[in-house]
């Protein structure tokens, strides 16, 4: 390893995250890990770029060193970001499955047991396939998972790093309530919102805010498509800021023209769910309890809406296509996996389908303490309420007493 002061965090980190990994590996039996999953890459080396659609793996060796493979063109981020001294580069003419075992084999790793990313979205069949055909006089046995223990629960230096993404993220969100009026388009508060984040540090994240409005907002996972917002509409907003590719990620609602009852009601429950998930959660809680506290509050209203997803989801490094991760952890019933200090979650109880047309969504991401959790926001929660015109209202107090008086009206009928 080649000791640098310039990487995202200081260099005994690393030195910890190869060591617990090589203990993970004797507890398998493993001989040598071959690691493709960029967030991996990024978590083990602090190596990043955005062409990781060719292949690239970081094979690491009980004892001897590490080495990397990688497209020609990438090599220099090994050179450039990591304490990675070994690199084998193929050209783009060449084969990288052929480099790989054929550094295996100068390595004198040709006849051990080497584990292998079954899982891992950049290590497609044909590759696996290829590896299998030519790897002959070892044995691959899938590894998936053996990072990700290490990646769930955040240190002390990946907390603080996820701070400053929370920053990119408030910024993109303020950007977005001052976006949205009238006559603007979705387009038009999308890049209000990412000209926010970047300017606040924040840096390209996984996934580009999501920016719907009115009636567009029951499509699932979709973004801005030139649409102009309408007077009485509403807006939902989920924005991820990014900072050295660790997220932190909120939903967020405006409603233009005056709140209705039961939009009313829809904020106060998502703000009751997301203050009573965070009074019970602490070390020891299981993640199906913490899932079936936020789904029973959601669950129980009289405005028709549903949440139709899991209730919460572990964030932190992430590549294109998702922010999450939540294929190593998320809030689901029936899952008794008890929550440890250090862990981080988006926690989303959104509300699809009030009075059977709007999706609206208020959430928070936050870390679990050594006997609770804290926010990374100090964000408001309620809707923001604009007028017609766009222009925020200058007493949201009444628009919210109105809403409130009409909905106890409506219950008593």
């Amino acid at each position: 390893m080649r000791q640098r002061d310039d990487m995202t965090f200081p260099y005994e980190e690393y030195e910890r995250r190869l060591r617990e990994l090589r203990e993970r590996m004797q507890e398998r039996l493993l001989d040598a890990v071959v690691i493709s999953d960029p967030e991996n890459l990024m978590y083990l080396t602090d190596y990043q770029t955005s062409g990781y659609s060719f292949f690239q793996a970081l094979v690491v060796p009980l004892e001897d060193e590490p080495f990397m493979i990688t497209r020609k063109l990438e090599e220099s981020n090994v050179h450039a970001r990591t304490w990675v001294e070994r690199t084998r580069p193929y050209p783009d003419t060449g084969d990288a499955i052929q480099m790989l075992v054929e550094s295996m084999r100068e390595f004198g790793l040709k006849d051990k047991v080497v584990g292998y990313e079954r899982n891992s979205y950049f290590f497609p069949a044909y590759h696996q396939d290829s590896i299998f055909t030519t790897f002959t006089e070892g044995r691959l046995l899938d590894c998936f998972g053996i990072v990700e223990e290490g990646r769930i629960c955040k240190s002390s230096h990946e907390i603080d790093v996820m701070k400053k993404a929370a920053v990119a993220t408030e910024a993109g969100m303020r950007a977005g309530y001052d976006a949205v009026q009238a006559g603007a388009t979705e387009n038009e508060i999308g890049a209000a919102i990412s000209a926010g984040m970047f300017a606040a540090g924040g840096e390209f994240p996984a996934v580009m805010p999501y920016v719907t409005s009115g009636p567009r907002t029951m499509i699932g996972h979709a973004t801005w498509e030139g649409r102009v917002v309408q007077p009485g509409e509403h807006v939902f907003l989920e924005v991820g800021g990014c900072y050295r590719r660790y997220h932190t990620a909120m939903m967020r609602t405006v409603v233009l023209g005056d709140l209705s009852p039961s939009m009313y009601k829809a904020q106060e429950r998502m703000k009751l769910a997301l203050r009573s998930v965070k009074e019970i959660l602490r070390p020891g809680l299981t993640v199906s309890d913490a899932d079936n506290l936020v789904r029973s509050i959601i669950s129980e209203n009289d405005i028709g809406a549903s949440l139709i997803t899991r209730s919460g989801y572990s964030i932190g490094i992430a590549f294109p296509p998702s922010w999450d991760e939540g294929y190593i952890l998320s809030l689901k019933h029936g899952d008794t996996t008890a929550l440890r200090e250090g862990m981080t979650f988006h926690i989303i109880p959104w509300m699809w389908g009030v009075d059977g047309d709007k999706t609206v969504g208020i959430s928070d991401t936050l870390h679990i303490t050594a006997d609770g959790c804290e926010s990374f926001f100090d964000f408001d929660e309620d809707f923001v309420v604009k007028a017609d015109d766009g222009a925020a209202q200058s007493d949201k107090l009444t628009s919210i007493a109105g809403a409130r008086a009409r909905g106890a009206d409506a219950e008593g009928a």
